[in-house]
């Protein structure tokens, strides 16, 4: 099942103008746990998605709230010559898709 249809946020912003953070949030302990156990969502993935070395990811995971973080430099300084989302609210976009191997979840 894709992420996109397991979290009920993933949303990013800027962290400054020279970062990108993206969320991803649960409703729930049961889909959040899946997730983190299926070990699809790292740095690792991250920095795959967005064609970056894993050394440049923060990746924070934070079970009382049932949610992951990244930060990530951005390709463009944020509003700068080249930059095609000022707010870098889409760029959450290419972890949508990421599959995650649940039979069922309840959201």
């Amino acid at each position: 099942m894709r992420l996109g249809d397991l979290a009920d946020v993933v949303r990013s912003k800027n962290a400054g103008v020279h970062y990108v953070t993206v969320d991803v949030l649960f409703h729930d302990y049961a889909t959040f746990e899946a997730v983190r156990d299926a070990e699809v969502l790292s740095a690792a993935t991250v920095a795959d998605r967005y064609g970056l070395p894993v050394e440049d990811v923060r990746f924070f995971v934070y079970e009382p709230g049932l949610a992951f973080k990244a930060t990530f430099p951005r390709e463009h300084v944020a509003g700068g010559p080249g930059d095609p989302d000022l707010y870098g609210a889409q760029q959450h976009a290419p972890l949508l898709a990421v599959e995650v191997p649940v039979d069922t979840a309840d959201p």
